[in-house]
């Protein structure tokens, strides 16, 4: 084990070190870099990944703070303490139900008596320095939200304090707290739709393994037990070293070890690995099965191909509640059939897709282009495709309100691999042309 101790990289101990520190505590590249005695480089990449990690986070005029991890299953629903933190506020009052959820809010922009017809309990009141409105709305089982940077009275605070009933301050000003609510709401529903290895590996059993020690015999009871064709191959440590699979062991006796028929050094994923991501690289590699490690090379878990897709295909039949930027661009665009009943597209340039100049991002033109392809590849074979290969052509520029269509042109199809030439055009003329190879997902 102290040969173990003595492997752990610096950026490894780092990262021990952050996760060690006390929830609330704050931190600074050049304070670890001092304490760990490495480069500011090094504690700047930590901090980073510790970031990505969740485990601190970065606050405006505050610096980056050690928290506490969230879990993956987040509510769709926002706590009181979620909104001190979105706001950048301060609680002053009833910190006891910080915890409680809040299931809308409401901006008091009106007369308190017809305020009081929209506030009830589990709701939170966005109002300013209005201290009848404050008590209304704790009274009605309400949160306070006050703007401004104003506070209330200590009889206010006093009331928030015995309902349990959180009374927050911010600095910013109504429609800026409502904007920075409702943009949290929408990353946490974005979130929660990408779907990240660990969604997979959470409702897995225990993983199979071998070790270099193991013999064929030990393949083949594994196998039989299992039903997997692959497995993960550990040392005493537990890192992973090496797959084996059913492929590498068909020659070879009961008797002998699995050692001299191991591949080594394998492509592994972590828990943080989107599922598209691990698809494209099965894709690429021309693997089915990879294992899952944390970040000492542990082994965690293992993912396979049928599994990577399926969590997928599952993840595309939910309801779309988040939209990413380009959900919102594609959703302004309509499918329709020519005369062999294949699909081309419709639309039109909106101003949120336009350069400072007018004319058509070339970054939104390649996103379009690229999702007509993956939609008509889908629409011919059925099958999910991922971008292999992309060339654009700006042929004029695009202006905004434009009405543009776009059509597919199949170059070559298979059934590992697509070819498409995409033409968008505006009244007849050629705007921009992309030729695209898409590998699909679904084959190896």
């Amino acid at each position: 084990m102290e040969v173990h101790e003595e492997g752990i990289t610096k950026h490894e101990q780092l990262l021990q070190y952050i996760e060690g520190l006390k929830i609330g505590t704050k931190i600074s590249v050049r304070k670890l870099a001092k304490t760990m005695t490495v480069s500011e480089g090094t504690a700047y990449r930590a901090l980073k990944e510790a970031e990505n990690l969740g485990i601190v986070i970065t606050k405006e005029r505050i610096g980056t703070v050690r928290v506490e991890k969230k879990p993956r299953n987040l509510s769709d629903q926002l706590s009181f303490e979620d909104v001190v933190e979105i706001v950048e506020g301060h609680v002053l009052g009833g910190a006891d139900g910080l915890g409680k959820t809040l299931h809308k809010y409401v901006i008091g922009a009106m007369k308190i008596d017809a305020m009081a017809r929209y506030i009830d309990a589990g709701s939170l009141l966005i109002v300013g320095n209005r201290e009848d409105s404050h008590s209304l709305a704790l009274q009605q089982g309400s949160g306070v939200l006050i703007t401004g940077g104003f506070g209330t009275s200590r009889e206010v605070k006093s009331l928030a304090d015995s309902l349990e009933l959180p009374i927050i301050s911010s600095r910013h000003d109504t429609f800026t707290v409502a904007s920075m609510i409702n943009r949290a709401l929408f990353d946490r529903l974005i979130k929660k739709k990408i779907m990240l290895v660990e969604d997979i590996v959470a409702r897995k059993p225990r993983v199979s393994m071998l070790k270099l020690t193991s013999t064929i015999a030990d393949f083949d009871e594994l196998s039989i037990e299992t039903g997997a064709q692959h497995f993960p191959v550990v040392d005493e440590w537990n890192r992973v070293i090496g797959i084996v699979s059913r492929k590498d062991v068909e020659e070879l006796r009961g008797d002998q070890s699995i050692e001299k028929c191991l591949s080594r050094h394998p492509i592994t994923v972590g828990m943080q690995t989107s599922l598209a991501s691990a698809a494209q690289i099965m894709v690429w590699e021309g693997i089915d099965f990879l294992p899952v490690v944390d970040r000492n090379r542990k082994l965690v878990s293992s993912v396979t191909r049928r599994e990577v897709l399926q969590a997928m295909r599952d993840a595309q039949n939910q309801p779309q509640m988040g939209e990413t930027f380009e959900h919102l661009m594609w959703n302004g665009f309509a499918e329709e059939r020519d005369q062999d009943g294949r699909l081309f597209f419709h639309g039109m340039i909106t101003p949120q897709m336009a350069t400072h100049l007018g004319t058509i991002s070339n970054g939104v033109l390649s996103s379009l282009m690229t999702q007509a392809a993956l939609t008509f590849a889908k629409d011919i074979s059925g099958a999910d495709y991922v971008v292999d290969n992309l060339s654009t052509y700006f042929i004029r520029p695009v202006q905004i309100e434009n009405p543009v269509v776009i059509t597919p042109v199949i170059l070559e199809m298979s059934r590992r691999a697509c070819k498409l030439e995409m033409l968008m055009k505006y009244q007849d003329n050629i705007v921009a042309k992309a030729m695209l190879t898409l590998q699909s997902i679904d084959h190896a």
